[in-house]
């Protein structure tokens, strides 16, 4: 589903440029002169997990993930400081679901063997837009940045773990994403889409209570590892 929605996003990005080339009239001429403007963004996000092993682990822990699409809405904060040069904060919220399977836990219980991880994040991050010339009606970029994220339904503070069936992550997390988008200068507003990496700079994992954990204690690292589908309104 979210490689088909990439590929019609990729190809209404590919027909919009085209007619932006073709159009000889300059769309919104004077939308880059403000220092600030606002905005605000849709999307969709597939964000997994990225897990490493201890090398003390037991004997080949094999921990699958997979996840489902998510979605991203938000508002833009921009601040221009060079004509090619744009600091932005982009508050807003994600949802998320993953699935992890322990495949190296022995039996047919499910219960045991699955986690299904739940999540909704409040997403802040700081971003550095680096942006070519504008040719006709359309300005490609590139992006990268720093976020903090808040997890709300991280399950950080319960006392209950994995023996009593719930997986814990950490409340707050920091990320770094890069990513690539075109401006489309329409004729009321400017549509900017982009596709962007999200990567987990901290360990997310909260460990179990009690050791040892054949959930938890195998893990040396899990970290948010996602592509964002991101559409915003300017």
């Amino acid at each position: 589903m979210f490689k088909n929605i990439l590929l019609f996003v990729l190809l209404l990005t590919t027909s919009l440029t085209a007619f932006s080339q073709a159009e000889k009239i300059l769309n919104l001429p004077s939308f880059d002169k403000p220092l600030f403007h606002y905005g605000f963004y849709l999307g969709l996000n597939n964000n997994s997990y990225k897990v490493s092993y201890k090398p003390s682990a037991i004997s080949s822990p094999n921990i699958e993930v997979s996840s489902s699409v998510g979605f991203n809405v938000g508002l833009i904060a921009d601040l221009r400081l060079h004509n090619n040069i744009n600091l932005r904060f982009e508050p807003g919220l994600m949802s998320n679901t993953k699935t992890l399977v322990f495949n190296h836990i022995g039996g047919t219980n499910e219960n045991i063997k699955t986690r299904e991880v739940g999540a909704t994040f409040l997403h802040l991050p700081v971003i550095l837009k680096l942006s070519t010339n504008r040719l006709n009606n359309i300005r490609p970029y590139v992006l990268g940045g720093l976020s903090f994220d808040y997890n709300f339904s991280s399950n950080e503070s319960s006392d209950d773990d994995n023996f009593a069936g719930k997986f814990r992550t950490t409340t707050g997390n920091f990320m770094y994403e890069i990513g690539i988008g075109v401006d489309l200068y329409l004729n009321y507003f400017k549509f900017s889409p982009s596709i962007r990496g999200v990567f987990a700079i901290n360990n997310e994992i909260k460990y179990d209570n009690t050791s040892p954990s054949q959930w938890t204690d195998p893990i040396d690292f899990l970290g948010t590892r996602g592509i964002f589908l991101h559409l915003s309104f300017e």
